[in-house]
């Protein structure tokens, strides 16, 4: 793929958002020098043991008055505050701000006026980073979205209980629709019910940039108020994302941390313009830009679909800055991804097989895909414009879009793009067709194939079969790092750095165009 330009179209085609960061979102490292490594050590057999066991002292302690709050309560309305729920109101404020002392952050610093309910019914914050943002909702008593299993854990549930959530059920195919109804009925009863806090990214990042804000706070079409969070520390062992330590080793090299600093600014209220009511989407992008200027971060179309393309495991999994994560984003605004079956994959196939030795320009390949010719689709013909000459190959769009459809399934875009390359008489392909092959799975400028070839060619015959790869994908099913890119860890580059020209191998900036493949240690649920 190549960059055509500098500038990408923001969710309302006006190029106002920033490239994506060159660092992935998803994507955390820690590196210690020996002598924090040693400061650990010494803090993990004196200070995390004490605070570990006040944490969970505080939080049995906080149960019987999140009990007590929550009887005879009604999900459909708000009972009246009588004097002793106030007085559990505050004991359990009191508690959870000495729980969060306990853990090393011994004051919290407040910019801004946070507005009431009244007139902000929902608190938008970002960016969402780690378990720890629940810091200023346990400040606020501010109701939450969580997931309906939540309630059911015994004694964290009872205490997600008193904040009033607005529950979701992955069970039920018809609750996002159901949780949207709920927030606008909260939303609209003017003051009645408590403040809803919404992280609108959806899941967490690593904090270098705001990714793509879901619609869900801003259906309700009513006054926001913006409210961003900083963790300042030299140290980060606050951030909880996708691919990085998991959540008992955060919480660990946290409390080892003797203070954790955090910032809670809230920022002007935000009422929607009536475009802006009616447009969801255009409200939740304007607010972003309010957030991402507050907190001097670019803005980036990324969203929770590129974090699963990132984790899918396999034999093929794609890098942290690979170049599909920029082909998802587009793919996903044209439409592409839409009920994108494996039928529907093999019929493209067929029709790209078709094409042998065709190569399309920009009028062809929106005749192709039955769209009308756009920036955006211009763009996305760009991507694959390997030699500047305006043609591309429409087999590596179709590679590229079975990826991002099914990212875990690598042997079935391997299986269909034999099927595109292969021979007539046997359906095999040579070495430089799986050196495009992989380029395009990868999504990397370039991807030497050599030493793979061989170790699949047993034979010598200058060609293989899709069988042949596969039963060598058996043996070796992490061959992609083992032959193509080994003894390379995930890149730790600053999000300022240039952006690579995607799979083709421009060559400005050509100091580290191959992509490193990232280690897959999930997030842990």
């Amino acid at each position: 793929m190549k960059l055509s330009n500098n500038q990408h179209l923001s969710e309302n085609g006006d190029g106002s958002d920033l490239n994506p960061p060159l660092r992935n979102p998803f994507v955390h490292e820690l590196r210690f020098t020996p002598l924090e490594k040693i400061r650990i050590g010494v803090m993990t057999v004196t200070v995390f043991p004490v605070r570990l066991l006040f944490a969970a002292f505080l939080m049995l302690l906080a149960w019987p008055f999140a009990f007590a709050a929550t009887l005879g309560r009604s999900e459909l309305a708000v009972e009246e505050q009588t004097w002793w729920r106030r007085l559990c109101d505050t004991a359990l404020r009191v508690i959870m701000r000495a729980m969060w002392f306990c853990g090393g952050f011994h004051w919290v610093t407040v910019k801004g006026r946070p507005a009431p309910p009244s007139q902000a019914p929902i608190l938008t914050l970002a960016p969402h980073s780690s378990y720890f943002d629940a810091i200023p909702i346990t400040m606020t008593m501010a109701s939450i979205v969580m997931k309906t299993e939540s309630k059911n854990i015994p004694l964290w549930g009872t205490l997600i209980k008193f904040i009033r959530p607005v529950f979701v059920s992955r069970s039920d195919q018809d609750s996002r629709r159901k949780t949207v109804e709920e927030i606008k009925r909260r939303a609209h009863g003017v003051g009645e019910w408590p403040q809803i806090m919404i992280f609108p990214e959806g899941t967490c990042t690593n904090r270098s940039c705001l990714i793509t804000f879901k619609p869900g706070a801003f259906i309700p079409a009513v006054p926001v108020q913006p409210v961003v969070l900083r963790y300042p520390n030299k140290m980060d062992t606050i951030t909880w994302t996708w691919q990085g330590p998991g959540a008992f080793e955060i919480l660990w090299l946290t409390l080892c941390q003797f203070h954790n600093p955090i910032e809670i600014e809230y920022l002007p209220l935000y009422t929607p313009s009536e475009e802006e009511k009616n447009n969801p989407a255009l409200f939740a992008n304007n607010v972003r830009s309010i957030m991402a200027k507050a907190l001097e971060l670019p803005v980036t179309d990324l969203s929770f679909d590129d974090c699963q393309l990132s984790l899918a495991t396999g034999p093929l999994r794609v890098p942290s800055n690979s170049s599909l994560l920029q082909f998802n984003r587009l793919a996903r605004r044209l439409g592409l991804r839409t009920s994108t079956t494996d039928a529907m994959l093999q019929l493209a196939a067929n029709r790209a097989r078709k094409l042998w030795g065709d190569r399309l320009g920009l009028e062809d390949f929106a005749q192709y895909l039955d769209l009308p010719v756009t920036d955006m689709l211009t763009e996305l013909h760009g991507l694959f414009n390997r030699h500047g000459d305006g043609l591309i190959d429409v087999r590596e769009y179709v590679i590229a879009l079975s990826v991002v459809c099914r990212p875990s399934k690598a042997m079935d875009t391997l299986r269909l793009a034999f099927g595109m390359y292969g021979a007539e008489e046997d359906g095999a392909i040579m070495e430089k067709e799986l050196a495009s092959i992989l380029r395009m799975a990868l999504g990397v400028p370039e991807v030497d194939v050599t030493e793979l070839f061989t170790a699949i060619d047993t034979h010598n015959t200058g060609k293989i079969t899709y069988d042949e790869i596969h039963r060598f994908v058996e043996q070796h099913p992490d061959f992609s790092h083992e032959y193509l890119l080994p003894s390379r860890a995930t890149p730790s580059i600053p999000h300022t750095a240039a952006l690579v020209n995607g799979f083709s191998g421009d060559s400005r900036d050509t100091e580290d165009q191959t992509c490193s493949l990232p280690g897959q240690k999930r997030k842990e649920d």
